[in-house]
């Protein structure tokens, strides 16, 4: 292929700490028990909840299963109602929800409690969000991208997707602005998704071509994979190597590599490793010492 393809990793690829810290729960639930389940998908990433599932650790949305020893509570978190009924089960129940959306579901029943109308700017289908809902009364509203404002009372009260960008948060608060006469608000962006688009955008700009690895699933992957496309940069998203297409690398003399939250190393460092053997050579931002193992269609 002439001069091999530079391959830059984004440093901050990967594991955020809240699901480093829920995969990490349910390994060493497995290694102590059978009978473990996680309520949901413990993470968006496919291949990690396959590995989980070979030791013995399988979602379900039962939590009432006569089978279950262990049940893990998402990173996602759950429902306040659901996590009430949990707390009267006689299984073990083991909370891996990320502190990050644990504090923002604090802050939604804070100003339910304090009378605002609460506002929860991000996905409404995400399990994310609607564990938020559940916290911030029944006048709760959430809107995302390109959605119109509900009819807003004076008092209004803001949280976030931990996931989302904060532009968006921006664009929120300018419109609830003319609207409402007292707005309080809680940033509860996780600061590490804001610091993996900074670092993705800065590198899509140094790149002729971007791969985004993780879940199809995933919020935040989708997020980075659409915040490529939009700076015009051929973009692939990708949850592991055996998608990557020799024809995407033509011309092509730097490529960068980021990905989600929920994607491991081991699928990372495979994905390194498949573009090496089609003509790359690392010049990583992130040290190659990747070791653990998990891809799919290109987004143009």
């Amino acid at each position: 292929m002439g001069e091999k393809i530079k391959i830059v990793t984004a440093k901050r690829a990967g594991f955020c700490f809240g699901v480093k810290r829920a995969v990490d729960m349910a390994f060493q639930a497995a290694e102590k028990g059978r009978n473990v389940k996680t309520l949901g998908p413990i993470i968006h990433n496919p291949q990690v909840i396959d590995k989980l599932k070979s030791q013995g650790v399988t979602p379900t949305d039962n939590v009432e299963g006569r089978a279950i020893k262990t049940l893990i509570i998402r990173t996602h978190g759950v429902p306040q109602e659901i996590s009430e009924r949990l707390s009267q089960k006689k299984y073990d129940v083991i909370d891996a929800t990320c502190p990050f959306v644990k504090k923002a579901q604090q802050y939604a029943k804070l100003l339910k409690e304090a009378g605002y109308q609460v506002i929860i700017i991000g996905d409404s289908e995400h399990p994310e969000v609607k564990g938020l809902m559940s916290y911030a009364g029944s006048d709760v509203f959430v809107v995302g991208r390109g959605d119109r404002l509900p009819e807003l009372k004076s008092r209004v009260g803001v949280i976030v997707q931990t996931t989302q960008p904060v532009t968006l948060l921006q664009e929120f608060i300018l419109r609830i602005l003319e609207h409402a006469k007292e707005i309080k608000v809680f940033n509860t962006i996780c600061n590490s998704t804001a610091l993996r688009l900074k670092e993705t955008k800065e590198m899509a700009g140094k790149v002729d071509a971007m791969i985004v690895v993780g879940g199809k699933n995933s919020a935040n992957t989708t997020q980075l994979a659409h915040l490529c496309i939009s700076l015009s940069v051929p973009t692939y998203h990708i949850e592991t190597s055996s998608e990557i297409k020799e024809e995407w690398f033509p011309g092509i003399q730097k490529v960068g590599i980021t990905a989600g939250a929920s994607t491991p190393d081991w699928i990372i460092k495979e994905v390194e490793e498949r573009i090496r053997d089609i003509g790359g050579r690392a010049r990583n931002g992130h040290p190659n010492k990747r070791g653990n193992k998990c891809t799919r269609k290109a987004l143009r």
